[in-house]
């Protein structure tokens, strides 16, 4: 991660229970913007604190 992390995001170990969990990318369609690990820990974020998604931390993938 390129950013200070908060209480929320998942720990390495946690990201490792839910990575096989996670879809691959369809074959043939473009490449993922997103990195999935940082947007559950968006979601988790969100969740969490109970505020509205446009209130987001910038830092956040939107």
């Amino acid at each position: 991660m390129t950013r200070l992390a908060y209480d929320t995001d998942l720990s390495d170990a946690q990201w490792e229970i839910l990575k096989p969990l996670i879809p691959e990318a369809k074959p043939g369609g473009r490449r993922r913007a997103l990195d999935i690990r940082e947007v559950l820990n968006a979601i988790f974020y969100l969740v969490a604190n109970g505020i509205k998604w446009r209130a987001m931390p910038h830092d956040l993938p939107k």
